[in-house]
């Protein structure tokens, strides 16, 4: 079997997994910057890209143990409380760490550094690896009478964020938006309820900190 190339690394403002968006498109604000490696820098390859409105990237789940197979895994999605077999789940535990996402393009710089694809509705870390990249085809990718299984009977409700005037000053203007529906998405694990736990979001170089009671989800504190 012919190994996989690393073809580019994605840029994000999410260095850590936590707080990343549980499916792309969830959080359309959310972009990043694909920066090929320098063996792919071809502005050929990308030729006729730009006439697509959205894209599938293939990628790699980093820092997953691959030691055995489990035919089962826990979505957070029911609470950690029940088992569905890996292939009915998107769980990052799987046989080959691979991960799909469907993004919109925004658009593609021309950089020193070769072609650079900007695009938004992401839900990957700062600098997760790409292996590849496809046009998505409404005609043949989109099935409006999909079924969700068990996951369209556990959506995960947005929060209500509470979030101070003087935190909010710490957060650039043009972030604030992004910031506020990753916070509505609850980064929480689905099955973490406690009331007097603070947890903390890590957004650019701003760790954004709260507490969640309820459905109301309040930031007592942003650090640098």
């Amino acid at each position: 079997m012919k190994e996989l190339k690393v073809i580019a690394h994605i840029h994000t403002d999410m260095p850590e997994k936590f707080g990343i968006p549980r499916q792309s498109g969830v959080v359309k604000s959310l972009t990043g910057r694909i920066v090929f490696e320098p063996e792919f820098r071809s502005y050929d390859a990308v030729k006729g890209l730009d006439d697509f409105s959205h894209l599938w990237l293939l990628w790699e789940f980093e820092g997953v143990p691959q030691d055995k197979f489990n035919a089962t895994v826990r979505p957070p999605r029911l609470g950690g409380n029940e088992t569905m077999g890996v292939f009915a789940t998107r769980s990052p535990f799987r046989p080959n760490p691979i991960g799909l996402s469907s993004v919109m393009l925004e658009g593609i710089e021309k950089t020193a550094d070769g072609p650079v694809i900007v695009v938004s509705g992401i839900d990957l870390r700062d600098n997760t690896p790409i292996f590849d990249i496809k046009p998505y085809l409404a005609y043949a990718d989109s099935h409006p009478d999909a079924k969700d299984g068990f996951a369209s009977a556990h959506v995960y409700e947005q929060l209500e964020v509470s979030f101070p005037t003087e935190y909010r000053g710490m957060i650039d203007s043009g972030d604030l938006e992004t910031v506020l529906s990753l916070l509505k998405e609850d980064p929480r694990p689905h099955y973490q309820k406690d009331p007097d736990r603070i947890y903390g979001m890590a957004f650019k170089n701003l760790n954004i900190k709260f507490k969640v009671f309820e459905n109301i989800l309040t930031v007592v504190g942003v650090e640098k």
